[in-house]
């Protein structure tokens, strides 16, 4: 049966009766997808749905509010994705219009998200459109004029483009929220509140989230009308397909340890707690020999898109991130993550290990801990309801080895090509979703970056004294 309804139309009304569970779907056959959509995931392989998947498809299909519950790469995608699709098919939208939303914390996750639905938005002839920071806002304005059923955003660029009159929200009867805890980490609680007050009050809404904190509660009672909850429970997923290492180093051990492991045979993510920390580590590793590549939130976009392209297609074999890697990034076969600089919560240790171990592969996940930061670790563990395997260890140790593959670096530097930071686009305004954009320097301005206006266009001429005080320094994004 295909629901090519408007989904305020077909939409049954919501009793309470109505918010119990329905039996897990066991294939995707017996669900009341769009035939097109039945030929599509035949088409991709996809034979039979994910326990997330299973558990919210005949909820969601139905038109009713859903809180799913589900550790990072258990195939949150397709369970909104799917129904968000099926139940638009057959609609067009109006200019500037968008039928169907998905919110996300990050550029990266908003570009999986589309690269997922892709293939299955082309079989219902559905128009996708991205909309992101760092990147041309020009470009999204015009996408959006020509018009998209499906939506994928950011929440500070939507924002943006609502303030600029570039879009609307009122036809937007299906909204999802995807890693809604991170959204409210990153400080747009205020942003998606405003977002969701803006589509279509009698809509679907459906709320993702690895974890279910006080301020994505907020949004659950604000928004979602009876939903019906399913929780994929993280740590028995992570029982079957991920090991968890804690390795105790000394101080002085720690950069050779993690210089070791860089150096194995295949990929390994490596996190650290800062932007500067990762270029500095990444730095060290192409002098050893090991072909690192650094990704932050200090990078332009181009540059983090290279970035991963050289890691998925192996040329990068070492990714040194910040815990903007920590979401959205879906890296096939990566069997190792480690955590240089241990996170300080739980919940990011979790989506952390979520590169590895996705879609029912296996991994392993390992953390570099110095003396002094054993007591902290044994908490966080603790709190993540993990009981990880330890070991102390040393640089060329066969326990070390077994664990990770470690093994010397060759010693021969190398230099991998990575665009340079001037391709970063020209804003047209709006910074939304992504990191900060920084005015460029001026040769022999003598200022801070953003300091210098010049004397262009008529412009004011800049304050340039020989010797001008240190004013204060402009605070940059707390999103590393």
């Amino acid at each position: 049966m295909t629901r090519a309804t408007a989904p305020r139309q077909s939409a049954a009304p919501r009793t309470s009766a109505q918010t119990s569970p329905q039996p897990p779907a066991v294939s995707f056959d017996e669900l009341p997808l769009a035939p097109a959509l039945q030929t599509a995931l035949r088409a991709q392989g996809v034979t039979e749905p994910f326990p997330i998947q299973a558990a919210t498809l005949p909820a969601t299909l139905a038109g009713q509010d859903v809180l799913g519950r589900g550790r990072t790469g258990s195939g949150k995608t397709l369970a909104f994705g799917l129904a968000m699709l099926s139940r638009t098919a057959g609609r067009r939208a109006e200019s500037k219009s968008p039928l169907a939303l998905v919110l996300v914390p990050t550029r990266e996750l908003a570009t999986q998200v589309t690269d997922a639905l892709a293939p299955y938005a082309a079989a219902v002839g559905l128009r996708t459109t991205t909309v992101v920071g760092g990147t041309s806002i020009n470009r999204q304005i015009a996408a959006l004029r020509k018009g998209a059923e499906i939506l994928v955003a950011t929440p500070g660029r939507l924002a943006d483009l609502l303030d600029r009159r570039a879009c609307t929200l009122g036809q937007v009867a299906i909204t999802v929220l995807d890693e809604a805890d991170q959204m409210t980490d990153m400080g747009f609680l205020p942003q998606v509140t405003r977002l969701m007050e803006k589509v279509d009050p009698d809509g679907q809404r459906m709320l993702f989230s690895a974890t279910l904190d006080r301020n994505v509660d907020k949004l659950v009672r604000r928004f979602l009308t009876d939903p019906v909850t399913h929780s994929v429970d993280p740590s028995a997923a992570t029982v079957t397909t991920m090991e968890h290492h804690v390795l105790y180093v000394d101080d002085t051990d720690k950069r050779a340890t993690a210089t070791e492991i860089a150096a194995r045979d295949g990929r390994v993510i490596m996190f650290v707690d800062t932007k500067r920390g990762a270029d500095r580590l990444t730095k060290h590793l192409l002098a050893q020999g090991v072909r690192a590549a650094a990704l932050h939130g200090g990078k332009s976009q181009p540059q983090r898109t290279r970035t991963l392209e050289q890691f998925r297609t192996g040329r990068a074999t070492a990714l040194i991130a910040t815990n903007v890697a920590a979401r959205g990034i879906h890296i096939d076969g990566l069997d190792l993550v480690v955590n240089v600089d241990p996170p300080t919560e739980a919940k990011d240790y979790l989506h952390r290990g979520g590169r590895t171990a996705r879609a029912g592969e296996s991994g392993t996940v390992v953390t570099l801990v110095t003396p002094g930061q054993r007591r902290d670790m044994s908490r966080l563990m603790a709190r993540a309801k993990i009981s990880p395997g330890t070991a102390r260890v040393r640089p060329g140790d066969g326990e070390l080895i077994r664990i990770t593959g470690a093994q010397a670096p060759s010693g021969q530097p190398v230099v991998l090509d990575v665009p340079a930071q001037q391709e970063r686009p020209k804003p047209a305004g709006g910074s939304g979703g992504g990191g900060r954009r920084r005015r460029p320097r001026r040769s022999g301005s003598g200022g801070a970056a953003g300091g210098a206006t010049g004397t262009a266009n008529g412009a004011r001429p800049a304050r340039r004294p020989a010797r001008s005080p240190k004013g204060p320094r402009t605070p940059r994004s707390p999103q590393a």
